[in-house]
């Protein structure tokens, strides 16, 4: 009979153990979520922030471009065949 009440016992201690895991790893996984949460919030940001900045190199680059091509029309008129000479060329391979 001790030994029942001994088993049961540690059935009840076990049981309780595997409760407070369960609701341990709950919360853990709930917290991951959460994190994860932030961290896509500030992944977006940051790829947001990238774009606005290539954005605006790209445009700064564009405006410089067409500044030099009205400075300069006959040397960007030769640059553009010299370049599509070359392509050419090597399309050819």
């Amino acid at each position: 009979m001790a030994e029942t009440k001994s088993a049961s016992a540690q059935s009840a201690s076990s049981q309780a153990h595997a409760e407070t895991a369960v609701e341990d790893l709950t919360a853990q996984i709930a917290a991951l979520r959460e994190d994860l949460t932030k961290l896509s919030r500030s992944m977006a940001a940051v790829g947001q922030g990238a774009k606005t900045v290539v954005t605006e190199e790209a445009q700064e680059l564009t405006d410089q471009l067409r500044e030099r091509v009205r400075q300069e029309p006959i040397f960007m008129i030769a640059a553009a065949a010299g370049i599509g000479y070359l392509v050419g060329l090597l399309s050819r391979r």
